[in-house]
């Protein structure tokens, strides 16, 4: 079954990787494919070769925990993509429908928003940790699992050797 939908899935992103050089390669608005090709291999490049190498350094050696491991992807990410309008805002060329937004005000609450939301999910991990009702409520579970594990290990041991399963 899993070599069947590998398989199935491989076949299907083949498929997507040539239409998408089909329509590269038809496109009449494209004058050199070859340029959209190495602007696509240095975007490549650059993303696996410098900025993830990068992010996972900067998360395993500065950063403790995962919330603020997975907040930090977000926000390299949100920056990744909004920062050249942050940094062309004001220079429209003499065309206010360019850049018509606040884009630096919005970076900023896109990135306020996601740690705001970060910080939500480290504080209920934390009071999920310090409540005690939660913990005895864990315990409880985890000792009620437990018993049924032992209960059942017990029950094969006694079985006669053609009944187990």
């Amino acid at each position: 079954m899993t070599t069947a939908l590998r398989g199935l899935l491989l076949a299907a992103g083949l498929g997507l990787i040539g239409y998408g050089l089909y329509g590269l390669l038809g496109d009449p608005y494209i004058t050199d494919p070859v340029d959209v090709l190495v602007w696509g291999f240095g975007g490549l490049v650059l993303h696996d070769g410098l900025w993830v190498p990068l992010l996972c350094l900067l998360g395993a050696f500065l950063v403790r925990g995962p919330v603020l491991r997975g907040w930090l992807v977000v926000a390299a990410a949100v920056t990744a993509v909004g920062l050249p309008a942050v940094l062309r805002a004001g220079d429209d060329g003499g065309n206010p429908s360019v850049l018509p937004l606040p884009y630096l005000r919005n970076w900023l609450l896109v990135l306020a928003a996601t740690a705001g939301l970060a910080l939500l999910v480290a504080l209920v991990g934390r009071w999920r940790r310090r409540d005690p009702a939660v913990g005895r409520r864990a315990r409880a579970v985890g000792f009620r699992d437990r018993a049924v594990r032992l209960r059942d290990r017990a029950v094969r041991r006694r079985a006669p050797r053609g009944d187990r399963s």
